[in-house]
């Protein structure tokens, strides 16, 4: 199975240009810890190409616009998108690409087209609807793993259940969600490193949500709950924890840690691919 990103270059001339990789999205964000020089070589070695993926089959991008010092990146997978890597992964790449603004393309490679002024509607699948992740029991042994895929929903202050982060992000499905969840394993309180997560207030008719990767059309969720205050968190799970403390507590973030961890993963990956240079 391949796992498809695309990468834009934009030249301080303004000349845009787009390359394909079948085989570079995860480890995209490490890949880009070793900054704008090595990141460009990398990019080029690829060879230009028109196709643009779209929201179901682009798994990571990175747009490099040299002249304004913008990096505009996503991926599906990689310790960027792991609650106890996030921040320290962002870090790095802020340090690897000094003077740059480095950004996240919540919206995937929409967000990328949008930035560049180009129609975002050329990499939608407006026809797919919406695919549910199921619910999880308590005891559900995908709750054992340290990184489990889990979307953790917290209603009012004394409901919390857990989806499985398999599908689309719980917020896609509008208020019908408070419907599915109606009679569902209810848990006394998530503490696993959750990867995306929505609470919702129906007193107030409020829902906020965040995500660690990338949403289809996240700027676009007010418009599935209609007559409801919608707030998108980006990545601040903090924000979900303020607002339902008895109901969200991750395990704490060791950030020292995470950024050796982390450095050490970079250095692994060049290490194995120049290895593979050496060998051919």
């Amino acid at each position: 199975m391949a796992d498809r990103a695309n990468f834009v270059v934009v030249r301080e001339s303004g000349e845009c240009e787009l390359y394909l990789s079948r085989w570079g999205a995860v480890g995209l964000d490490l890949d880009l810890l070793a900054g704008p020089a090595e990141a460009l070589s990398m990019v080029q070695c690829l060879g230009v190409d028109d196709w643009w993926l779209d929201d179901v089959y682009c798994q990571g991008a990175a747009l490099i616009d040299l002249g304004q010092k913008v990096l505009l990146l996503f991926v599906w997978e990689g310790p960027s998108t792991v609650m106890r890597y996030r921040t320290a992964t962002l870090e790095l790449l802020r340090e690897a690409w000094p003077g740059w603004d480095v950004r996240w393309a919540y919206d995937g490679p929409a967000e990328l087209r949008t930035y560049l002024g180009l129609d975002p509607e050329h990499v939608r699948d407006r026809g797919r609807g919406t695919s549910c992740g199921p619910l999880l029991e308590p005891e559900d042994e995908e709750l054992v793993d340290p990184e489990p895929m889990a979307a953790v929903v917290t209603v009012g202050s004394d409901r919390c259940y857990v989806v499985a982060n398999v599908a689309d992000h719980p917020i896609r499905e509008g208020a019908a969600l408070l419907h599915r969840l109606s009679g569902g394993p209810e848990h006394r309180m998530c503490r696993v490193s959750a990867d995306v997560g929505i609470h919702i207030d129906p007193l107030q008719r409020r829902v906020g949500w965040w995500v660690l990767g990338v949403s289809a059309e996240a700027y676009e969720m007010p418009e599935r709950w209609p007559d409801w205050t919608v707030e998108f968190w980006q990545d601040s799970w903090q924000e979900h924890v303020r607002l339902a403390p008895g109901q969200f507590q991750p395990p704490p973030v060791d950030h020292e840690r995470a950024l050796a961890e982390i450095r050490a993963a970079a250095r692994r990956r060049r290490e194995a691919s120049q290895n593979q240079v050496t060998e051919a």
